[in-house]
């Protein structure tokens, strides 16, 4: 814990602790659980091991908050975002170290996640104050009837490890924007980076009790969660993690009907055609696949090309790929760090073993580098991909490319939609009918066209399908944490 704050520039920056009420506390039990550096498989910190007595400590705090903080203006609960926003900024550097340390993404990706989850907060700071509702056209002589956008109440925020400032950010921005209060539970594997938000949000003056967090071990996070699934003070449920998860909460909460968000698993096609700029295709693929090591849930996961072009980018693509340095974030020059933990490696060494027995052919990589550290896995490209392989069903979540030849566009598409996820999707062409007309035909909620670096904090970010339902981000995002109440008042003529 000591050689960690010394990294900091603000050692006082990392707390691991719950913050519920603005109070910094343990776990009511005192247990804790460690948090581990996945570059070398080290104990970085100890943080509380929360359990349901916890959660709903957070959830009581929140409660009391809500009324207070529901009745604030606009302009009031913005300026307060705009100063958390100010003090992201301001320690963004260390706030990448935190990022790099305990999720194990390159600094450079780092310090790109503080930008992006900044944005939100920004983003959603100018929103408060554009919450509009509507007057509904008189119906009836003497009536005036109106509908009017409320805060949803208490919202519990839950959050995965890919992104862990980001995604958080995204959740309690836009809650506290539309005037409501926040529980969160980060993920295990990477908690300080959302404690160190919380710092910042405190300090920012964010109330006591309008955000709520409390950090748990795998084996305790359901009961935790489970708390606040059952708590009809709890009125909103966002989530972002696998499908399987999202189905639970959604099962779990549904006693007390919860308005839900859900960003779930995905399984991207990333289509090539024989009209399109291989070298801008090579260069978007890159962009979106290897971002923080292929741990995204909108990378893709199957590659389509079309056979005329098939070698050519096959050849242009491995060499780009073969040249990535993997390396710990300490390294400067990292451009593919570790892996989550051994579960993760274990999953891709499965999908690429089952691919290479079933005929595939590894133009690069395809092996663990167990001489960097315990969880790397050299960036790989597979030609000659099947649907009979895993990796065409499942999400790979890893620095694996399976490269799918197809003959037509017809093709592509059936290949493309045939899974049962649709969060996002790619092509490139410069057919301007096909890039309509293969727009329309994704069953995606998110499509790139000539561009693989698609997510904006002023875009909707979210799903079809089992990928999901809500969107994140943009105004649209807003919307999700609110409630319509129609008005409607008599006696006027």
């Amino acid at each position: 814990m000591k050689d960690l704050q010394s990294s900091l520039d603000r050692p006082a920056l990392l707390s691991p602790l719950n913050f519920i009420d603005g109070e910094w506390q343990s776990a009511l039990s005192g247990e804790t659980f460690a948090v581990h550096n996945p570059a070398t498989g080290e104990v970085i910190a100890n943080v509380p091991d929360s359990q349901p007595v916890d959660a709903r400590a957070a959830t009581d705090a929140a409660s009391r908050a809500f009324p207070g903080w529901r009745e604030k203006l606009p302009k009031e609960r913005a300026a307060i975002l705009r100063k958390w926003y100010d003090a992201i900024v301001a320690n963004g550097e260390d706030l990448a170290r935190l990022i790099s340390l305990e999720q194990g993404k390159p600094l450079a990706e780092g310090r790109g996640e503080v930008a992006y989850g900044a944005s939100y907060v920004a983003w959603f700071a100018e929103e408060a104050s554009r919450i509009y509702g509507d007057i509904i056209p008189q119906q009836q002589r003497g009536k005036r009837m109106t509908a009017l956008k409320e805060p949803v109440g208490v919202v519990a925020a839950i959050t995965p490890w890919n992104f862990p400032l980001a995604m958080i950010a995204r959740k309690i921005a836009p809650a506290l924007a539309a005037g409501c209060t926040v529980v969160a539970k980060p993920a295990e594997d990477t908690p300080l980076t959302a404690l160190a938000l919380l710092k910042l949000a405190q300090e920012a003056g964010v109330p006591a009790g309008v955000i709520n967090i409390v950090t748990a071990s795998r084996e305790h996070a359901a009961p935790a969660v489970g708390d606040w699934l059952a708590d009809e003070r709890v009125r909103k449920i966002s989530f972002t993690g696998s499908t399987a998860v999202g189905k639970y909460l959604a099962r779990e909460s549904a006693g007390t009907l919860k308005k839900l968000s859900m960003e779930l698993g995905g399984n991207a096609p990333f289509i090539v055609f024989d009209d399109a700029d291989i070298e801008a295709a090579v260069a978007g693929l890159m962009a979106s696949k290897f971002r923080n090591g292929g741990q995204t849930c909108v990378c893709p996961n199957r590659v389509y090309v079309q056979s005329a072009i098939y070698d050519r980018f096959a050849d242009v693509l491995s060499t780009r790929v073969a040249a990535l340095k993997v390396a710990p974030a300490t390294d400067e020059a990292a451009q593919i760090g570790p892996m989550i933990n051994a579960r993760a490696i274990d999953k891709i060494v499965r999908h690429v073993e089952d691919a290479l027995a079933q005929g595939a052919r590894a133009l690069t990589g395809g092996k663990r580098l167990t001489d960097v550290g315990p969880n790397y896995f050299a960036p790989t490209v597979l030609a000659d991909a099947t649907a009979d392989m895993l990796l065409f069903r499942e999400e790979t979540f890893g620095p694996v490319v399976p490269l799918f030849r197809f003959d037509t566009e017809a093709d592509a598409l059936k290949a493309a939609n045939e899974t049962p996820f649709g969060l996002a999707a790619y092509f490139y062409s410069q057919d301007v009918r096909r890039i309509d007309r293969v727009s329309r035909l994704l069953e995606a909620g998110i499509v790139g066209v000539n561009e693989g670096a698609i997510s904006s904090e002023a875009a909707p970010f979210g799903g079809v399908k089992e990928s999901g339902y809500g969107r994140e981000g943009s105004r649209y995002g807003l919307d999700d944490y609110t409630t319509l109440k129609y008005v409607c008042q008599g006696g006027l003529a």
